[in-house]
């Protein structure tokens, strides 16, 4: 047991991020019962649809599951009820100020975490009084932190900056990754891309067999002047990068990304159009697997990475 473990009342210090387009309720639902804890991704939901994951996931796991909400959220107060009337145990804040909202969910009871890129953003999360902080590096996939702070510098500035539990994410897909992090300080880790190559995961599988493929290299943070964004490199992401070169404004590039263009990728399998949010760690993803089958392996691969570094002598 650690202070995650026990703040979620989980097994397992592993976190399975709330992805948009990615983790439905199956897949939360499936990392819960593995002994994680599961999120529902909630940025790509309406309302109604976001009840019916909740109600689905509380169907399907009898362990502690939580979901992701973005911030800012066009139907956030519509989100926030929902999760307020179905008594959600975890709640996971991103992409706006923790402040809005921590003290409804802890009023009700609800445990929250809030993600963040940097030092700065750390501190006032604790002040807003939260219960944990993802810290995330710029390794991760997904929207991104302006910053380019990577996870292995990120972690232990947090760690020294705040005194609450804190879980690393961005990177990380493995168990020695889950090892290092803890080493750095860190109490638990956020896994994402790792999951959305997982059976359960409402990922298109064309977009799935293209994490498989990825290799070194094939993603960059991208769309910087607008909110950074690390993609899988395809026909959209060169369009973008050659409007970047050329010196295009925010607004030629807000109309060349238009809208829906990640649910035409990731959820729809369009590989080429479509925007393909993948974290730099695609490259060690070499298959697709069950849910918990993932959640297994890698913490037998911690534990034995933990028992080889032990065996070293100095």
């Amino acid at each position: 047991m650690n202070r995650i473990t026990e703040l979620f009342k989980i097994e397992l210090p592993i976190i399975q991020a709330g992805m948009i387009w990615c983790s439905g309720w199956e897949l939360a639902s499936a990392v819960s019962n593995a002994g994680g804890l599961g999120l529902i991704g909630a940025g790509s939901m309406y309302p109604d649809v976001l009840r019916i994951h909740i109600q689905k996931c509380k169907a399907a796991t009898s362990k502690p599951f939580g979901v992701n909400v973005p911030l800012l959220y066009p139907d956030i107060d519509q989100l926030m009820q929902i999760i307020l009337e179905e008594k959600v145990p975890v709640v996971f804040t991103s992409a706006g100020n923790p402040k809005t909202w921590t003290k409804t969910l802890k009023a009700a009871g609800i445990t929250v975490v809030h993600v963040v890129s940097n030092v700065k953003f750390a501190l006032k999360c604790e002040e807003a009084g939260v219960d944990a902080i993802v810290a995330e590096g710029f390794e991760a996939g997904g929207h991104n932190g302006r910053e380019e702070t990577t996870t292995f510098c990120l972690i232990p500035l947090v760690r020294e900056a705040v005194k609450l539990p804190l879980i690393a994410a961005g990177g990380i897909g493995t168990g020695k990754g889950i090892f290092g992090a803890l080493a750095l300080g860190a109490d638990g880790v956020q896994v994402g891309s790792r999951f959305v190559a997982s059976e359960e995961s409402s990922a298109h599988e064309h977009f799935k067999a293209k994490v498989v493929e990825a290799k070194e290299g094939d993603t960059e943070l991208s769309l910087k002047q607008l909110t950074p964004v690390r993609l899988l490199k395809n026909k959209f992401y060169e369009e973008v990068k050659a409007a970047e070169m050329r010196g295009a404004s925010a607004e030629e590039l807000t109309q060349l990304l238009g809208s829906r263009r990640s649910k035409r990728g990731m959820f729809e399998g369009d590989l080429e159009e479509g925007e393909l949010e993948i974290g730099q760690v695609a490259a060690a993803i070499k298959k697709i697997q069950p849910a918990g089958e993932i959640v297994r392996e890698m913490w037998q691969e911690f534990l034995e990475a933990k028992e080889n570094f032990c065996r070293l002598h100095f």
